[in-house]
C-alpha cells in the first residue's frame, strides 16, 4: 500500500505559500492507518522500546497506537501549560518565534528506551526539543520516528544524532 497517496496537499494553508501535508485522509482509512501503525512498529520491535512519547497534538493518534503495539507506555509531550503535574519545559525556535514544549518530570526514568513520534518532521525544532525532554530525564532516544518527512526543509540535520525512520518522504 502506498500510503503517501493518502496525505493530501492543502494549498496555502495555514498561510499563503505554504503545502499543508494533510494526513487525516491517511487516519480516516482503516486499511492506510493499520498499514501506517504496522511499519512504523515494524522498526521498533526488535529495539526493547519501554515509552513512546507523541508529540502533541498528531503525534499522538499513531504514537498511542505505537505504544499499544509494543506494549510500551505512551508520554504525550505538550505545549506549555497544558499538562497538570510538574513538568520539564523547553524553548524551541520556530520560523516565526519561539514555543514551548513540556513533559511531566516523572514520565520516563533513567535508562528506559525511547521512541519520540511525530507527525511530520519539518524544520526540525520540535523533535529536537521534545528529545532534549527525553535526554533531561534519563530516557535513552532509540528512534525518533514520522509518518511524513519534508526532506527539503532539512529538519533531519537538528536530530541528526539519534536514528530517524520515516514513513513517506516528500
Amino acid at each position: 500500500m502506498e500510503l503517501a497517496n493518502y496525505i493530501r496537499d492543502v494549498v496555502d494553508f495555514p498561510q499563503p505559500g505554504v503545502t499543508y501535508k494533510d494526513i487525516t485522509p491517511l487516519l480516516g482509512n482503516p486499511a492506510a492507518f493499520k498499514a501506517a501503525v504496522g511499519q512504523l512498529s515494524s522498526t521498533l520491535v526488535q529495539l526493547g522500546v519501554q515509552k513512546v512519547v507523541g508529540i502533541e497534538s498528531r503525534g499522538f493518534i499513531l504514537g498511542a497506537s505505537l505504544a499499544e503495539r509494543l506494549e510500551a507506555g505512551f508520554v504525550p509531550v505538550r505545549k506549555k501549560g497544558k499538562l497538570p503535574f510538574q513538568t520539564l519545559q523547553q524553548e524551541y525556535t520556530l520560523e516565526y518565534g519561539t514555543d514551548c514544549l513540556e513533559i511531566h518530570q516523572d514520565a520516563i526514568l533513567p535508562g528506559e528506551k525511547v521512541v519520540v513520534h511525530d507527525d511530520v518532521l519539518a524544520t526540525g525544532g520540535t523533535a529536537a526539543a521534545a528529545c532534549n525532554l527525553v535526554q533531561r530525564l534519563g530516557g535513552e532516544i532509540v528512534q525518533v520516528s514520522f509518518l511524513v518527512e519534508l526532506s527539503f526543509l532539512k529538519g533531519r540535520e537538528k536530530i541528526a544524532q539519534y536514528p530517524i525512520f520515516s514513513l513517506t518522504t516528500f
